[in-house]
């Protein structure tokens, strides 16, 4: 089969001219205030490089499969030497990905993928109440127990206990995002995301962690009581219009910038922004020094912020769990959004793009 050198449509696409991106805000700016409204256009490229080469080689790389209020995820478009290359989705959640085949015979296998997605801030205006409809067996199905996320023992103890006396879902929530902020910590030596294994987090009493285990642990402890709630992940693609660095991402190098973030559904005001984490992240890195409370003005503005919002320099890839990659030998992923392959020798090591090797870049188009 010959080898696919031209760029292929994986949607419909069109040519923008992609200017330089802002600086950032002052440092010393220390509000945190984002609004929705601006939307923002972004291109992000990944480009993969299978450095050594053993049998035939596939990759997986996630595609944006979210289009929300939030969100519109637009065309992908693909260039390299594989030998076929498609895009699926999983079965569960429909996270959409490419896959490309490698021959064996292939000593340079590399493949560039380019997605282009709208973003905007999301603030929830806690004060405008409306009955927000969804449909039953969706919130039903964000109620569910996944392989590192049990609604049950000790996870469900732990909600219960920190819920007691609330009366509404609202203050459920409320309870939960402050209890999670006040009993985890920000671990940056945890590989990667994290693992994502709240039984773990609990049972050892461990709670230092990265976005994939702290905002597991929210949405799983929310779905334990039965509050509708989802991890969303993504990657940071620019800086912070507010001049947080551990809030930023920096453009042409983003093969460590993936993010998770999470939501809950309130009945007065449908699917609602959270993310504790970044709450965490703010406290242990942004100073110097580690900020041990939220009252601090450094973390004060980002803890009351992202409880209901979160700033639009960041982008969804899908909000799957336990993920099976079509064909792959190798076990299911507790989330998918990173790029991961297989060759003879096995799993690679997604959370290695220096030795991968990967490369994840992005641009804001300007109208």
């Amino acid at each position: 089969m010959p080898k696919l050198q031209r760029r292929q449509f994986l949607a419909t696409s069109a040519a923008l001219t992609l200017p330089a991106l802002a600086p950032f805000a002052a440092a010393q700016n220390r509000t945190f205030n984002p609004q929705p409204g601006e939307w923002r256009t972004f291109e992000f490229t990944t480009r993969v490089e299978v450095l050594k080469p053993e049998g035939s080689t596939r990759v997986w790389l996630p595609i944006p499969s979210v289009d929300t209020p939030y969100q519109q995820s637009l065309e992908s478009t693909w260039s390299g030497n594989a030998t076929a290359a498609r895009q699926a989705s999983d079965d569960k959640y429909g996270a959409k990905m490419l896959v490309a085949d490698f021959a064996a015979t292939e000593a340079k296998p590399y493949i560039e993928l380019t997605s282009r997605v709208r973003t905007q801030n999301r603030a929830t205006d806690w004060a405008q109440k409306i009955a927000v409809k969804e449909d039953a067996a969706t919130l039903k199905y964000w109620t569910q127990a996944s392989d590192l996320m049990p609604i049950d023992g000790i996870v469900k103890q732990t909600a219960q206990d920190v819920t007691k006396g609330a009366k509404t879902d609202y203050d459920k929530v409320r309870m939960l995002f402050d209890w999670v902020v006040d009993n985890t910590h920000r671990e940056p030596t945890v590989r990667g995301c994290g693992v994502g294994d709240i039984k773990a987090m609990l049972e050892t009493g461990n709670m230092g962690g990265k976005c994939g285990d702290i905002n597991a642990l929210f949405v799983g402890l929310c779905r334990s009581i039965g509050v509708p709630a989802r991890d969303v992940y993504g990657i940071r693609l620019v800086p912070s219009k507010f001049g947080y660095k551990e809030l930023s991402g920096n453009p042409a190098n983003l093969a460590r910038a993936q993010h998770c973030r999470a939501e809950v559904f309130l009945s007065q005001h449908g699917w609602v922004a959270m993310d504790p984490a970044d709450v965490g992240k703010v406290m242990r890195l942004e100073t110097p020094e580690w900020l041990k409370t939220t009252k601090h003005q450094v973390v004060a503005p980002v803890n009351k912020a992202l409880f209901g919002g979160w700033e639009g320099n960041w982008m969804a890839f899908n909000t799957a769990h336990d993920v099976a990659l079509p064909g792959a030998k190798g076990p299911r992923l507790g989330f998918f959004m990173y790029p991961n392959a297989e060759n003879a020798a096995g799993r690679l090591d997604s959370l290695e793009p220096d030795q991968f090797k990967y490369q994840i870049t992005a641009k804001e188009v300007i109208a």
